[in-house]
């Protein structure tokens, strides 16, 4: 969506948290209005369209097959409320879970500007925010999802912050297959392919590993990278 030049933007609230700065930022009034997450200086996500995030979620659950009728879905990174938001629309899914390791970002979604975009979902007792560092929550938890959309980052090669190349490494992905039950979809969402990551999935022991394109308005396709946890 474009601005005029002097549409400044406005900061609507700046945090200092454990992982660095994370800001919310406003452009436009009314119709117009687009809010942005910048996490330490680097544009995540905004609400001007969500076609992306949305395609997200629906690459993993046509991934996973009719066979599942009740499948359980996992999604890390909260962002802008999207892929929450389109999960809980959509009734097939039995249990929603969202990994959010900013407490800024939670609370600007309880209540705050955000709650325009999550409210319905947040309210949606199929649904629960989990407040921890994705990788963390991986390696303890003992539940099993059918999916685990990933869209912390602007994709695999390209992370928010350093910290977060471990969950692209061996031991990340080994990780995410674990809380996968067989035959359980990853679906990652990126800015831009990658031919490595793609690699990285099948030497995980990821099968069915394919990227899918998400053809924008604007700019190059964004892509969803999916790979299967065999049977």
């Amino acid at each position: 969506m474009p601005f005029p030049a002097s549409d400044a933007p406005v900061t609507l609230d700046r945090r200092e948290g454990p992982y660095g700065e994370v800001v919310l930022r406003r452009r436009g009034d009314g119709d117009e209005k687009v809010h942005e997450i910048i996490a330490n200086g680097c544009f995540l996500m905004d609400t001007s369209d969500g076609r992306s995030e949305r395609l997200l979620v629906d690459a993993a659950y046509e991934a996973i097959g009719t066979g599942n009728v009740a499948p359980r879905l996992l999604i890390g990174g909260l962002g802008v409320g999207f892929s929450l938001a389109h999960a809980a629309a959509m009734p097939s899914w039995r249990q929603i879970a969202v990994v959010e390791r900013e407490q800024a970002i939670i609370d600007w979604h309880r209540g705050g500007p955000l709650a325009a975009v999550s409210g319905r979902a947040l309210a949606d007792p199929r649904c629960v925010i989990l407040h921890t560092d994705l990788l963390n929550h991986l390696n303890a938890t003992a539940d099993r999802y059918d999916a685990l959309c990933l869209d912390i980052d602007n994709g695999p090669d390209w992370t928010v912050t350093e910290d977060n190349g471990a969950l692209y490494s061996p031991a990340g992905l080994a990780a995410c297959a674990a809380v996968l039950a067989p035959g359980g979809v990853l679906a990652v969402w990126s800015a831009q392919p990658s031919p490595e990551f793609e690699e990285s999935l099948r030497n995980a022991g990821f099968s069915a590993v394919r990227t899918e394109e998400i053809h924008l308005a604007r700019g190059v396709p964004d892509v969803v990278h999916l790979a299967v946890r065999p049977a």
